[in-house]
C-alpha cells in the first residue's frame, strides 16, 4: 500500500462516525430504546432519527425527537398521554427503570430553528458535567465574561491582543467550514447532546480552534510579561485545549478528524499572525484614522464570506465575531486617545501578580457585576432596536421574528451593530463608567 493510500485510509478512519459513537459509550452515553419489546433496533428503519448527521437545508427547521421523546419520555419523566416509560421494559434493556431516570434533554435548544438535541442516557455523571463544561469554553457566555473580566481586571493589554487573535482564527475557522462543507458526523451512530451548531458544516471544528487559540496565545502574551513558571501555563494550556476538543467528540458534534484539523489549521494560523499582533494592536489604538478601516474591514471581511447555500448559524456568528473585534478595537482606540486606560511602562516590566486583598478582590467582583450587567443591557437594548430598524430598512415583515432575523440583511445588520456596541462597551464605555464610580 502506497504512502497516499495509507494517508486515505487514515483520514477515512478518523473521519468514521463510529469512532465518535465509541468515543461516547466509553464515556458513558447510551440512547435509551423506547420502552417495549417490539422498539425497532437502533438506526432501523422506523426510528424517529436523523439518518444523515450534520447540516440540513431548511427555512426554520423543525424539532428532532429521540426515541424516548417520540414514546411521551422527555427528561426522564412521562409527557401528558404518553404511556409510562417503565410500563413495559424487561430487565436488561436500555429502557430500564434505573436509565429512564438518567435521560436527559440535549443540551442548547436552538430559538432560531426550534431544533432541540436527543433524549439520551448518562452513566457518568462526573464526564458529562467536564464536558458539558469544556464546550462552553468555546461559546458566547464564556467569550463575553472571560474577555471583558481581562480587560477590566488583569491586563488590558493581554485582552486586546487575545481577541485579535481569537477574532483572525475563529473568522478564517468559519470560513474554512463553508469552502470544505463537510456534514456533522452521521446520527445514528452518533448520539446529538447538542444541536444548537447542528446546522454548520462541520470541518474543522472552531470549537478546537479557539480552544487551542485563547490558552497558546495567553502563554505567548503573558509569559516574560507576567511572572510565573512557565510550566503552569503550558499544562493550564495543555488542560484547556483537550477539554475542549474532547468536549466536541462526546457531544456528537465533531468526527476525530475535524478535531485534528481545526487543532492544526489554529496552530498554523498563530505561527502565521502572531508575529504581527503588537503592530495590529498598536495601529488600532494610535493611528487617527484606524477606527474608519477596522469598521470597513470587518464589514468587506464578512460579506465577502457570507455565500452559503442554506442559511445556518454561521453567518451569524462570523458577523457577531467580526462586530465584537471591530467595537473592542475602535473602542480601545477612543480609550487610547482620551488617556482612559493605559498600559504599565516597559521599565516596569515582568509585572508580578498582586496579593489578593479583601478590597482588591472586592473591586474585581463589582467590576464584573457591574459591568456584565451593563452589558447585558446594551445587547438587549441594541437587538430590539435594530432588529426592526433592519427590517423596515430592507423592507422585510417582522411579524415572524425568528424568519426574519434569518435573512442576511437583516441578520448582518442586527449582529454587527448590536456586538459591536458590546465590544466598545468593553474597552470604552465600562472602563468610563467605572473610573466615574472610583472602581478603576
Amino acid at each position: 500500500m502506497s504512502l497516499r493510500q495509507r494517508l486515505a485510509a487514515l483520514l477515512v478512519c478518523l473521519r468514521d462516525p463510529q469512532k465518535v459513537a465509541s468515543f461516547q459509550r466509553l464515556c458513558g452515553v447510551e440512547e435509551p430504546r423506547p420502552a417495549g419489546a417490539d422498539a425497532a433496533p437502533r438506526g432501523e428503519p422506523g426510528t424517529a432519527r436523523e439518518e444523515g448527521g450534520g447540516r440540513k437545508p431548511h427555512g426554520g427547521g423543525g424539532k428532532r425527537r429521540g426515541c424516548g421523546a417520540r414514546n411521551g419520555v422527555r427528561n426522564g419523566l412521562p409527557e401528558a398521554g404518553g404511556e409510562p416509560a417503565t410500563a413495559t421494559s424487561t430487565a436488561g434493556e436500555r429502557g430500564s427503570e434505573a436509565t429512564v431516570h438518567s435521560r436527559v434533554q440535549g443540551l442548547r435548544r436552538n430559538s432560531l430553528t426550534g431544533e432541540e438535541g436527543e433524549v439520551y442516557g448518562v452513566r457518568n455523571w462526573l464526564l458529562f458535567y467536564l464536558f458539558s463544561f469544556g464546550t462552553e469554553l468555546g461559546n458566547e457566555l464564556f467569550y463575553i465574561t472571560f474577555f471583558p473580566f481581562w480587560i477590566w481586571n488583569l491586563d488590558a493589554l493581554v485582552g486586546r491582543r487575545l481577541v485579535i487573535m481569537w477574532v483572525l482564527v475563529m473568522y478564517l475557522g468559519q470560513c474554512a467550514k463553508d469552502v470544505i462543507r463537510w456534514p456533522r458526523p452521521a446520527s445514528p451512530p452518533v448520539v446529538k447532546l447538542e444541536v444548537f451548531y447542528n446546522s454548520e458544516y462541520s470541518m474543522p471544528s472552531t470549537h478546537a480552534m479557539s480552544g487551542t487559540a485563547i490558552p497558546i496565545s495567553l502563554v505567548l502574551l503573558t509569559y516574560g510579561r507576567w511572572q510565573y513558571p512557565l510550566v503552569y501555563g503550558l499544562v493550564i494550556a495543555t488542560c484547556w485545549c483537550s477539554l475542549v476538543c474532547l468536549s466536541r467528540i462526546y457531544l456528537g458534534m465533531h468526527s476525530i478528524l475535524d478535531i485534528v484539523a481545526g487543532f492544526l489549521y489554529a496552530i498554523f494560523i498563530l505561527a502565521v499572525f502572531y508575529p504581527y499582533v503588537e503592530l495590529i494592536d498598536n495601529f488600532n489604538q494610535i493611528y487617527k484614522y484606524s477606527p474608519l478601516i477596522i469598521i470597513s474591514l470587518h464589514l468587506a471581511l464578512g460579506i465577502f464570506s457570507f455565500t452559503l447555500d442554506t442559511w445556518s448559524t454561521s453567518r451569524g456568528d462570523t458577523a457577531q465575531i467580526l462586530g465584537s473585534g471591530a467595537g473592542i478595537a475602535c473602542g480601545s482606540h477612543v480609550a487610547y486617545h482620551i488617556g482612559l486606560m493605559s498600559d504599565p511602562p516597559l521599565d516596569t516590566l515582568p509585572l508580578t501578580i498582586p496579593s489578593i486583598t479583601v478590597t482588591r478582590f472586592g473591586k474585581v467582583i463589582l467590576r464584573i457585576l457591574i459591568g456584565m450587567v451593563f452589558l447585558l443591557l446594551m445587547r438587549i437594548v441594541m437587538k430590539k432596536i435594530t432588529i426592526p430598524l433592519a427590517c423596515k430598512m430592507f423592507g422585510i415583515k417582522s411579524d415572524d421574528v425568528r424568519k426574519a432575523r434569518q435573512c442576511m440583511e437583516v441578520e448582518l445588520t442586527y449582529r454587527y451593530i448590536t456586538y459591536g456596541m458590546v465590544g466598545f462597551s468593553i474597552t470604552f464605555l465600562v472602563p468610563c463608567l467605572f473610573s466615574f464610580i472610583g472602581l478603576s
